[in-house]
């Protein structure tokens, strides 16, 4: 298993993160309430009994009420604190009345967001803070200079990025004196873009693919640790209704019980351990709220699968022989 560059950063970083974007109930302006509060605790406790120590917010998270009813939990419990990372995002603004959703890499918003987030995490520092997504209007000279306030004042000890590609990590981090050690992209065996451009250079498969080409180089020479949203792929290869699935997704999912099987694990672990198996010492991040799913997430680091499983995995998933 490749080691995970955020160690060098945080010791004794989890390799798995549970994302907290589930907590606090819809996504409305409902209040919290006891059973939200309760949701939370069991999630957290779920996450603390197979060794995660690392969670993941965003202040747009269920409109700010995951970061509130965790912060609910940790006024609680406020033992936890010491034994967590906490790792929170900004720049997303939702679209209202009078102005369409977009983003926002202004100091004052930054800096607004930030001391937001620590409010409702009851918190007076966060060990990550991450830009969410790229902004064009983004002024590097102010985003620099707020982003290192927020540092010097301990409010904020390292900054990261999420669904950017390594030429912009490069431009942004021109501009920092400190450097950006984590980037957070959606990787899956249901989303195979950052694998499917690097094998299909110079051949015709390499059209119509997203993922930006060196993103994972670059963060490899730069120790930047890559975090995977969706990992689980919303338990498609692990339980879900597969009746609109595709025949890859169905032979996929049949794989992964297979394996499942024969390394006496369960299909989450299976789906994960495929991801560690990657040399860019990848994070997944898990984002249930089901406590059985996430206690299934537990072996996944210690599941070894071989290079002909993982590629097997890899090839029926895309549905397509590989160049």
């Amino acid at each position: 298993m490749a080691a995970s560059p955020i160690n060098s950063i945080f010791p004794k970083a989890s390799r798995l993160v549970y994302g907290c974007m589930g907590l606090g109930g819809g996504w409305d302006n409902s209040p919290v309430n006891q059973e939200h509060l309760n949701q939370a605790h069991a999630a957290i406790d779920a996450a603390l009994d197979i060794g995660i120590n690392y969670f993941d917010h965003a202040d747009i998270y269920t409109m700010g009420k995951a970061e509130q009813v965790f912060g609910q939990v940790l006024a609680q419990r406020p033992e936890l604190r010491d034994q967590i990372i906490l790792q929170t995002k900004c720049a997303i603004r939702f679209g209202d009345d009078q102005w369409c959703g977009r983003y926002d890499w202004s100091a004052d918003y930054i800096r607004h967001s930030t001391e937001a987030s620590l409010k409702r995490l009851q918190s007076d520092s966060i060990e990550m803070m991450m830009l969410h997504r790229p902004d064009p209007l983004a002024e590097l000279d102010e985003v620099a200079e707020v982003l290192q306030a927020l540092k010097d004042s301990g409010k904020v000890q390292q900054f990261g990025v999420s669904n950017m590609s390594g030429t912009q990590l490069a431009y942004l981090q021109s501009a920092l004196s400190f450097p950006l050690v984590a980037n957070q992209l959606e990787m899956s065996l249901s989303k195979l873009d950052w694998l499917n451009h690097n094998i299909a250079v110079n051949d015709q498969q390499a059209l119509g693919h997203s993922f930006t080409a060196g993103t994972l180089e670059y963060c490899a020479m730069n120790k930047v640790q890559i975090q995977a949203w969706g990992s689980l792929s919303r338990g498609l290869f692990s339980g879900a209704d597969l009746s609109n699935a595709s025949q890859a997704q169905r032979d996929t999912a049949q794989l992964v019980r297979q394996y499942a099987e024969q390394h006496s694990s369960s299909t989450e672990a299976i789906v994960l351990a495929w991801l560690i198996r990657h040399p860019a010492g990848i994070q997944p991040v898990i984002g249930s709220v089901n406590v059985d799913r996430i206690r299934a997430c537990a072996d996944a680091t210690k599941v070894q699968l071989s290079r002909e499983q993982w590629y097997q995995l890899y090839v029926t998933s895309r549905g397509q022989a590989l160049p």
